[in-house]
């Protein structure tokens, strides 16, 4: 008999003021039976740093055939193609050809370290590309935070997050990597 993913409820007041975005979202997020939870977090942080009312979490690890995140046009095109980890080079082209915008965030941990390097210099021809380094202790220290509901708060200036989850601050710079 096959896992089912586990439903996490979070409500996520988000002010970017780099943006001028204000809003609350009520989130439902399904976490992968093979989904850690670190990586379940990562996928809030982006959604995070990317907030918008069009904004929505995919299918993810259970389908090849879409992100982790996406935002989609009232006529279906794909504005943002919000990737996580550290997809193959195949991957990449195909969410820079598909969407306007592709947006990949990679904690940077030692397979980081190793990934990297090698997929950097191909990475540099698509010009609707971006990359951000996550630090992995950021997460780990926040997965032992998370409930099956809860209360974030992400403020966003000058591309730095400071998030709150239940009483605990956390400040999350991404480190822009390409683009």
């Amino acid at each position: 008999m096959a896992l089912k993913a586990t439903i996490f409820k979070a409500t996520l007041n988000v002010s970017d003021m780099d943006r001028h975005y204000y809003q609350t979202h009520d989130l439902v997020v399904a976490k992968h039976p093979s989904e850690t939870t670190q990586r379940m977090m990562l996928r809030i942080i982006a959604f995070a740093l990317n907030a918008h009312e069009d904004l929505e979490f995919t299918k993810g690890l259970s389908t090849q055939d879409e992100p982790d995140l996406w935002q989609k046009t009232p006529s279906s095109e794909i504005e943002f193609w919000i990737e996580l980890g550290q997809p193959d080079e195949k991957r990449i082209k195909k969410a820079c050809s598909l969407s306007s915008n592709a947006i990949l965030y990679c904690v940077q941990n030692r397979s980081f370290d190793e990934w990297w390097p090698q997929i950097e210099p191909s990475l540099s021809r698509f010009n609707n590309l971006s990359v951000f380094g996550i630090e992995p202790e950021i997460l780990d220290t926040m997965a032992d935070q998370v409930d099956r509901t809860m209360d974030l708060t992400a403020t966003i200036q000058d591309g730095q997050l400071w998030l709150t989850l239940n009483d605990q601050n956390f400040e999350i710079l991404p480190t822009k990597l390409l683009k």
